[in-house]
């Protein structure tokens, strides 16, 4: 496996991947490696010829009140990860790489980054969009990998590449579990058992969902308050948002359709942030 720190050597292999004909994965992270990702290189590696994985700590997609440096690092087991599921390239710039001294232009969706992450983060998918319209730029990939645990993201991305002709298909896979349930996540390892505890109503909430919409319930009304019941239920847990959507738009949907809803929660566990998603 390939590691690049230069935006010029990355280009530049991935011209030589295009040429030989190669279809090239892109599977974008901020490193500190967890199973969730480890299912996304896997796939990956099944779909396109080559798999790039871009390791960068975007410092755009942080609000002002959240610490960039604190971020968790864990390069070389990141490699270690990405070599045993199938990448071919690691690629690893620093922020001027990325962002040069003088760097002044930003990529902004302005619909599907709105609602839900984009009320309580406003600028975090500016800076989404800007890094990966750079990666798109430099790598020029076929596919892009994305988890379900972050539909959002997903789809203010593939918004962004169907708005500026970007040919990249947007891909993404179903949500990797641990097994209590709690959704595969960076910021899982740095709970305590406490807080642990609680994170799993997550998991039940969303698993009620979908239990009440496979017995016929269509009022997202009745959903809703049914999974703020469940982490009510938690004292650590302090709900930023519940809400059932369009999984394309994120629009706010007055009637669960199913397979074309999804219920979408992010909460605060103390000063841990967390999000869960299911398709109902």
């Amino acid at each position: 496996m390939l590691k690049i720190e230069s935006v010029s050597e990355m280009r530049s292999y991935a011209a030589q991947l295009r040429a030989a004909g190669q279809t090239i994965a892109l599977v974008p992270t901020q490193g500190a490696l967890h199973a969730g990702q480890e299912g996304l290189i896997r796939a990956a590696a099944q779909r396109a010829d080559s798999v790039v994985v871009s390791i960068f700590v975007n410092p755009l997609q942080f609000p002002p009140n959240e610490i960039v440096a604190r971020y968790p690092r864990s390069l070389e087991a990141d490699f270690a990860l990405c070599e045993r599921c199938g990448a071919h390239v690691a690629f690893v710039p620093a922020a001027e790489e990325i962002y040069p001294k003088g760097f002044s232009t930003y990529v902004v969706e302005e619909h599907v980054a709105k609602p839900l992450d984009g009320v309580s983060r406003p600028t975090h998918f500016r800076g989404v969009t800007t890094l990966m319209a750079k990666l798109i730029n430099i790598i020029h990939p076929t596919f892009a990998f994305f988890g379900q645990k972050t539909a959002q993201r997903a789809a203010v991305v593939r918004k962004m590449c169907d708005d500026l002709g970007f040919p990249v298909e947007v891909i993404v896979e179903p949500t990797v579990r641990e097994p209590d349930g709690l959704a595969a996540g960076v910021h899982n390892r740095s709970l305590t058992v406490a807080q642990r505890i609680d994170a799993v109503a997550l998991h039940a909430a969303v698993e009620k969902a979908r239990t009440m919409v496979a017995g016929g319930v269509r009022s997202p009304d009745r959903i809703v308050a049914e999974a703020t019941h469940i982490l009510g239920e938690r004292r650590r847990i302090r709900v930023i948002y519940i809400s059932i959507v369009d999984p394309v738009t994120l629009e706010a949907q007055r009637e669960v359709v199913p397979g074309h809803s999804m219920l979408a929660i992010a909460v605060w566990i103390d000063e841990v942030r967390l999000l869960d998603n299911v398709l109902l």
